[in-house]
């Protein structure tokens, strides 16, 4: 079908142009086909004013006269969905009857999941909100149905500890071989003089035996707690009952801050120097970046040895007698700008703690 072009409107309105100059071909046709059956304007002036051309125009209505399919096409019969719920109709009378027994919705699924009729939550809130039930309000436990529960994981408390003799199987046996290590190192007096958090339940010794048996274990993160809280040899290992949780661990860890940082190393060094482990004349410096994808603080990009990159990260810096093979220093968080002072508070430290100056001979990886 040719079609002309359209003349112009007289009708302003965007409301009336949708009838008179249709956009669509189809809803063009429709509009066309009315205004000469309905209306009874001329085939003409019907073709000139919705841009057919004569000939065009007699067969579409050629067509609608005579073709049932012309007719039908231009409305869509809207398909409705399914007006019976067969999961919802085979289980009806079964869960009516259990909600008149003060069940909740997650009772009745699993009641009836039991009985062999599998539904969803949300099917049978619908079920329940068709038959008029409203939502149960909170129950106290009595009134709950008896089912079987997670047995509730102890809780670290040094005051539960028993070390009546016993018997059991660990994959941690290696941690006790630094039992001796550990033996002339006065660990209570170290964390005391650092004023460490400390509770009843979880003194400071306790908390910094079990964050050692992590770094011992090779655990890189304390999130990673988790797969060893019921590990009873890493308890034993720390002073307690069971293993602190994940929780508990990264809670401790961010009450300790740069000064409380400061503190320990500087007890932490008159430790190891008065457990008889003497200092070389070589330290060991290094700067090392522990990678970090944080969003909330900025961070600056550091190198990254072993992704041979720089990335953002936390710069850490740690001096090491190269001789004893001994942490004597680190600290955490520094600025590209700050490295070369950092240098020199190490220098200021060693100077503080040992009362002279040595000539050292230092490595920086």
């Amino acid at each position: 079908m040719a079609s002309g072009p359209r003349k112009a409107l007289t009708p302003a309105s965007r409301e009336a142009r949708f009838f008179l100059a249709p956009d669509a071909s189809l809803h063009r046709q429709y509009e066309a086909l009315r205004c000469f059956f309905v209306e009874g304007a001329l085939s003409q002036v019907v073709a000139r004013r919705f841009g057919y051309s004569p000939g065009a125009f007699r067969v579409l209505c050629h067509q609608f006269r005579h073709d049932p399919t012309k007719r039908a096409g231009f409305f869509q019969t809207v398909k409705h969905g399914p007006q019976t719920a067969p999961v919802r109709d085979r289980v009806r009378t079964l869960a009516v009857a259990m909600r008149k027994k003060n069940l909740s919705v997650y009772d009745i699924q699993r009641e009836l999941a039991e009985a062999g009729h599998p539904i969803s939550i949300n099917a049978l809130s619908i079920l329940l909100r068709e038959e008029g039930f409203a939502r149960l309000p909170r129950r106290p436990e009595a009134e709950r149905p008896p089912r079987v529960k997670p047995e509730a994981a102890a809780v670290a408390d040094v005051r539960t500890l028993s070390l009546a003799p016993r018997s059991f199987r660990t994959r941690v046996g290696g941690l006790f071989l630094f039992v001796p290590l550990m033996r002339p190192i006065d660990l209570p007096t170290v964390v005391r003089q650092a004023a460490l958090p400390a509770s009843k339940m979880i003194p400071a010794e306790q908390a910094v035996r079990t964050l050692l048996a992590l770094k011992l274990l090779g655990k890189e993160r304390k999130s990673h707690v988790m797969d060893l809280v019921f590990e009873p040899g890493i308890a034993l290992f720390a002073g307690l009952n069971v293993v602190p949780k994940r929780s508990y661990l990264a809670a401790y860890s961010s009450r300790i801050d740069r000064r409380g940082t400061e503190r320990l190393m500087a007890t932490w060094f008159e430790a190891v120097h008065g457990a008889g482990l003497g200092r070389g004349s070589s330290i060991d410096l290094d700067f090392h970046t522990v990678p970090a994808n944080a969003q909330v603080e900025p961070l600056e990009k550091h190198y990254v040895s072993s992704r041979s990159r720089s990335q953002k990260g936390i710069l850490v810096f740690l001096a090491r007698d190269a001789t004893e093979r001994v942490l004597c220093y680190s600290q955490a968080g520094l600025p590209k700008a700050k490295q070369p002072d950092e240098i020199l508070r190490f220098v200021e430290f060693w100077q503080r703690h040992t009362g002279h100056r040595r000539n050292w001979s230092s490595t920086r990886s």
